[in-house]
């Protein structure tokens, strides 16, 4: 059986290739900096899936990963977790090829963005450089360059949704003339699973998209037509690469590194080069659907709560970015608690609201959290924005508002979280169903006299939010429900 290496496993890319590869009859092998965050996808095969730890910027992880390898996913970026990721994503590249070149590997698969124009943004200008780096390397490698991809919890599909479900009328940037060519998420997987050993591919680049070129302002016009919405939008030539920057950052869920980023892009056409897309097109047997297709398949997910991943569960729509196994072990020393409990009518229950909390179910007080999470957007935290990819279902690793989920386990009946919201201090909180009752602990650790002084200032909102919080979470009773 053929090892397939995969970077970026945890990614949203990455955490739906690994199905697609085990379906093919490879075993994968996933490679993340923090394997805490790794989550095996439901349904795989132990023997089809191993997990190794690697940080491709720490060249003494490398040797974690296995000489017998036939092919690699290259699927790794970073242009949301700091403003200097062109140097991190160079160093990244080059020590994955110095490390697959010592390896058995035939073929390298990178999935680029598209970059036919002479001038190109800082984020398309980086994929670029990864690409040349990758191609010059001793194992043929394969590049596939994709525009805005349309898929459920796809970062680009997220925006689109954002501002179209949020604003009847849009005053928008000039930028939404520029031209690009969408494809759907199920066709940017059939073209990296089926462009895999193809020996016509080898030392190539590939252009792939649908056959639909549209502004941004008919992508969101089409996104609307679907969902049935009337939608006014209005371009205006005032608005700056950072008022609109500032702009995507408030009225949707990405965060301002990220949004920074897709503006430097969009400015820029990424269309398809056609004989390009018609090669890989005739290699692989992949015809792409249409946009209007892509978006109809992405509602019907949405709405059967098939969202296999989300760019918000990956660490880009962290402010930071950090292993979960440093916070893992909550503090004790120098720290603020609160502590209660309440006694749990059913256990399964109980356990439904606990880690059903957040997103759309919302959190009780909900009033009271949705001021703080309009607060923590206005200093640059995340705030409510990012809710949760599963109404039931939660891993480590995973968004949560403006927590990440450290540890989660229904059959031990623990759940901690750890807080992304900006704060002068670190904050967990954490739910344990142990001898009849629920036990809710909340832990602050600040920094300075600064976080003493938060932590004073919003104490007097404990004995609502904490107290309320724990009996609800515990009591069956249909009266006690979010505000």
């Amino acid at each position: 059986m053929k090892k397939i290496l995969l970077t970026g496993a945890t990614g949203y890319i990455g955490k739906r290739m690994i199905s697609v590869i085990t379906e093919q009859g490879y075993k994968v092998i996933c490679c993340s900096r923090d394997v805490s965050r790794f989550s095996k996808p439901e349904g795989i095969k132990d023997d089809l899936i191993e997990v190794i730890e690697v940080d491709f910027l720490r060249e003494e992880t490398l040797r974690n990963i296995p000489n017998d390898i036939s092919g690699a996913y290259y699927l790794m970026h970073s242009m949301s977790t700091s403003d200097d990721y062109e140097e991190s994503e160079k160093t990244c590249a080059e020590n994955f090829v110095s490390a697959i070149e010592k390896t058995e590997c035939e073929h390298i698969i990178y999935l680029s963005g598209l970059v036919n124009q002479k001038e190109l943004s800082k984020h398309l200008n980086s994929r670029f450089q990864v690409e040349k780096i990758l191609i010059e390397s001793k194992v043929a490698t394969t590049v596939l360059r994709a525009g805005i991809i349309i898929g459920s919890g796809s970062a680009s599909f997220e925006i689109v949704r954002d501002l179209v479900e949020k604003l009847p009328i849009m005053i928008t940037p000039k930028w939404l003339n520029t031209k690009c060519q969408p494809i759907g998420i199920a066709n940017v997987l059939d073209f990296l699973i089926f462009t895999l050993f193809k020996k016509e591919t080898y030392h190539k680049s590939f252009d792939i998209g649908c056959d639909d070129v549209l502004t941004y302002k008919e992508i969101l016009l089409g996104y609307a037509k679907v969902r049935g919405l009337k939608r006014t939008i209005v371009t205006l030539p005032i608005m700056t690469p950072k008022l609109s920057s500032y702009w995507l950052y408030f009225i949707t869920s990405t965060s301002y590194n990220l949004a920074s980023s897709l503006v430097g892009s969009m400015k820029i056409e990424v269309v398809c080069d056609k004989e390009s897309l018609d090669s890989i097109k005739k290699i692989t047997g992949v015809q792409p659907f249409s946009y209007v297709q892509a978006l109809q398949r992405t509602m019907e997910k949405i709405q059967a709560n098939e969202i296999s991943s989300s760019w918000k569960d990956s660490f880009i729509s962290s402010r930071n970015d950090y292993s979960l196994k440093e916070y893992i072990e909550v503090p004790h020393f120098g720290c603020f608690k609160d502590i209660r409990s309440y006694k749990y009518d059913d256990r399964e229950d109980c356990l439904n609201r606990v880690f059903g909390l957040g997103g759309k179910n919302g959190w009780y007080g909900q009033s009271l959290w949705k001021i703080r999470g309009f607060l923590d957007v206005f200093v640059g935290g995340p705030g409510l924005r990012r809710g949760r990819t599963h109404p039931t279902k939660l891993h480590e690793g995973d968004a949560l508002d403006f927590w990440r989920v450290l540890y989660a386990n229904r059959e031990e009946g623990k759940l901690i979280l750890f807080a992304e919201m900006k704060l002068p201090g670190e904050a967990w909180l954490m739910f344990k169903l142990y001898r009849g009752k629920l036990w809710q602990k909340a832990v602050f650790r600040p920094k300075g006299l600064l976080g003493r002084l938060y932590w004073y200032s919003v104490f007097p909102f404990h004995g609502v939010i904490f107290k309320g919080m724990v009996k609800q979470l515990a009591s069956s009773e249909k009266s006690r429900v979010l505000d």
